[in-house]
Order: C-alpha cells, then sequence, then structure tokens
C-alpha cells in the first residue's frame, strides 16, 4: 500500500494532489525493494513501470505513468504537455511544468531535495531536482519562471522541499565548500563543524529553502527526513556508497492537477 509523504500547505490545495513517496509499496525486490522508480537503475524494467503506475493510479493520473526526465543536475526546466512514448523522448532537464489536467509529473532523489510547487489558482504545477549544483546554478528560479510562463503568479505559489539528505549525513571536503561559496558568499551559514579541525557539513534542505525566499515564494514548507539515515523509507545514493552495494533505487515525488 502506498503511503506518500505529505506537505500540508499542498495538502489544502483545491485540486492538486501530491505525494514525496517513499521506497515501500512496490513490487521490486533485493537492494531496490520496494517501489523503486528509476529507469536508470538495473532493476528489471517490468517491476520500475509497475511501481510507477501505482503512483499514477494513486495520484489519479491519465495514462498509467508519471513524466520524468533525463536529469543533469543543472538549471533547465521543461514544460510538458504529454507522456514521452520512449526512455530516449525524455526531456533533459532537472526540473518539469505542467498545466495539463490528469498528467502526472515527478522528479527522482537519492538524497537530492525534490521541490514539489503547484499555483492552484492557474492550475500549474512544477517538480524539481535539486542537488547541490541545481540549487546552486537556479534551478528554483527556473521552474518559478517557467511556471509563469503557463500563467502562475509567484504570489500565488505554494512550494514545499521533502526528503533529502540531512547535513548531519552531508559531509563534504573542504574542497567542497571553498567552491561553493565562491560562487555563493553568503551562504556560509548552511556550512557547519563540530569543531575546528572537522570536515564541514552542508545543509542542503536549508539552502534549498534560501533559494525559495529568494524566489519570493512566500508559502514554503519542508519535510525534514533524511533519507540516508533512514533505510527503511528511502533509497539513498550516499549510503549505497558506504555500504559498497552495486546500485541503488530511486524514491519519486509527483504533482498533478486534478
Amino acid at each position: 500500500m502506498l503511503a506518500p509523504l505529505l506537505a500540508p500547505n499542498l495538502q489544502s490545495l483545491s485540486g492538486i494532489r501530491h505525494g514525496f513517496f517513499t521506497r515501500q509499496g512496490g513490487v521490486s525486490e533485493g537492494i531496490y525493494a520496494s517501489l523503486n522508480c528509476g529507469a536508470g537503475s538495473n532493476d528489471d524494467r517490468e517491476r520500475v513501470l509497475e511501481n510507477r503506475r501505482r503512483i499514477a493510479d494513486h495520484l489519479g493520473g491519465s495514462g498509467g505513468n508519471v513524466v520524468t526526465l533525463y536529469q543533469e543536475h543543472g538549471a533547465t526546466a521543461r514544460t510538458v504537455t504529454d507522456l514521452p512514448l520512449t526512455t530516449a523522448e525524455l526531456p533533459h532537464a532537472d526540473a518539469v511544468v505542467s498545466a495539463t489536467p490528469g498528467l502526472a509529473i515527478g522528479i527522482l532523489t537519492a538524497d537530492c531535495a525534490p521541490v514539489l510547487f503547484a499555483d492552484a489558482e492557474a492550475r500549474v504545477v512544477a517538480a524539481a531536482h535539486a542537488g547541490w549544483r541545481g540549487a546552486l546554478g537556479g534551478i528554483v528560479e527556473s521552474a518559478v519562471r517557467e511556471m509563469e510562463r503557463l500563467g502562475a503568479r509567484r504570489e500565488h505559489i505554494a512550494a514545499a522541499v521533502g526528503p533529502c539528505i540531512s547535513q548531519r549525513a552531508y559531509e563534504v571536503g573542504p574542497e567542497f565548500e571553498a567552491q561553493f561559496l565562491t560562487a555563493a558568499p553568503g551562504a556560509a551559514s548552511f556550512f557547519v563543524r563540530s569543531d575546528a579541525n572537522a570536515r564541514p557539513h552542508f545543509d542542503l534542505q536549508g539552502f534549498v529553502m534560501h533559494r525559495l525566499a529568494e524566489a519570493r515564494i512566500a508559502n514554503v514548507a519542508r519535510l525534514d527526513v533524511c533519507t540516508c539515515e533512514n533505510e527503511s523509507l528511502f533509497y539513498s545514493y550516499r549510503r549505497k556508497t558506504h555500504l559498497l552495494e552495486p546500485d541503488y533505487g530511486r524514491q519519486i515525488s509527483a504533482i498533478v492537477v486534478a
């Protein structure tokens, strides 16, 4: 049974359905158990398709699937109007936007931050994949601009940042911190150390929330749950790396205009 996490500010919107889906409720097995939605994994393709069908049905979407992207850790947003026929037709982008009723759209994550957006008045929705590169490069702003192109207004947009790797689990190197602060000098508060000699830890979710505020999105929520620390609920690239596992699944965060 699917039991996605819900953001209260999106849940209250009329005509919008969404979910930050966990790894529970699907048909995949082994390291992919059980709701793996990542076509880029080495999981059985038919199981991935069945998992995605279950999510589309849960959201009341049409076509038995969810439109996702060929994600590139960039800052490009694309509008979609229907389901791609093949994997080769997936848009190369990190945010997907739609105003098509019944068309479920989503993004895949395994530690990066998923962001769902909705303007219930304009009936425009979006889903963004915000890793540190995308967040720094402007994926939030790109998604908002693409929504505006379809008639949304910033003052009407609600956004929610879903489960991702927590600052506790996100240890980075000093070279990462230096590169980041060169591009965003005001972001020093998103790095912490336990002492002067320790490696920094980065607050990805906090930084994405900061970028939403900079984009003048006032109605914002966050689901403060760590993907790396909650193995029973989420896939995690970092945890997979620590455990030396050969591959990993991806959870999906999806939204639809009813």
